[in-house]
């Protein structure tokens, strides 16, 4: 059992006032059903979190009035359903989300739900302790993406395109500004970093802090929104190369920009 505290809840009272500030930040806690909030809430005061709980009405709310560092979400909310929270949730906010089940699930749903956005996907009987695991691991490889970032200077011109990895800010040729998550700048300069060359799913795993344990399928996932992205333009065609059974490849030449 979890012991009881008492985490501020809009449907609990007061707000505790000792929780101690830690790395992982404030916490949004989105679970209709009571009970299973209260047992979140109360596990992530008593390891020294910051969380926050409230049902899908309130999400849109809170999220245009305070700051969180992380989201937990169910994906089984009763008449919304978790995965249309979390594409309202990506019209707001970038910040990392921890999709849920709490039972089984389907491997459609685990990539609809990254496809989407979420930076992970937990599917069986919640388990509190790797549900924090997977939160301090979002939010280290989005630490380590940001420090990686803050030490790239210059960028890259292929086929007509640049990008500036200062900004992050990718130009089609037409000098139209195509838009890019963290993710998929990261998967991006990974192949421009290697043009022509296959690289395998595990090297663009490690290559966007994706978890190596997590669903494999991911990569394949991100390759195709960022195609989406390059192919919304007639000269992204064709840039993303796939070699079946072994990885992907930019088929393109590519100059280091200074």
């Amino acid at each position: 059992m979890y012991h009881s505290v008492g985490p501020f809840d809009e449907d609990m009272g007061d707000p505790i006032s000792s929780v101690a500030s830690v790395k992982i930040g404030r916490v949004l806690v989105v679970e209709e059903d009571l009970g299973s909030r209260r047992a979140i809430l109360s596990y992530l005061v008593d390891r020294q979190c910051s969380p926050m709980g409230c049902g899908v009405a309130d999400v849109l709310r809170h999220l245009r009035s305070q700051s969180f560092g992380l989201i937990t979400l169910n994906m089984r909310l009763g008449a919304v359903d978790g995965v249309d929270m979390l594409r309202q949730i990506r019209t707001l906010s970038d910040v990392p989300v921890i999709l849920y089940a709490d039972g089984p699930q389907a491997d459609g749903d685990r990539i609809i739900g990254l496809e989407l956005g979420a930076d992970d996907v937990l599917s069986g009987p919640l388990n509190p302790d790797m549900l924090l695991a997977r939160a301090r691991a979002v939010l280290r490889r989005q630490e380590l993406g940001r420090d990686v970032i803050a030490c790239l200077r210059g960028g890259y011109a292929f086929r007509g395109w640049e990008l500036c990895n200062a900004t992050r800010e990718l130009k089609a040729p037409d000098g139209a500004d195509v838009s890019l998550t963290k993710r998929e700048y990261a998967l991006l300069v990974a192949l421009l970093a290697s043009p022509g060359r296959t690289l395998s799913r595990l090297h663009l795993m490690r290559a966007t802090r994706t978890q190596e344990d997590v669903y494999d399928r991911s990569i394949d996932v991100q390759i195709l929104r960022l195609r989406r992205r390059l192919e919304s333009h007639p000269s992204g065609r064709g840039l993303i190369r796939t070699e079946r059974g072994v990885g992907y490849a930019l088929d393109a030449q590519v100059e280091t920009l200074f």
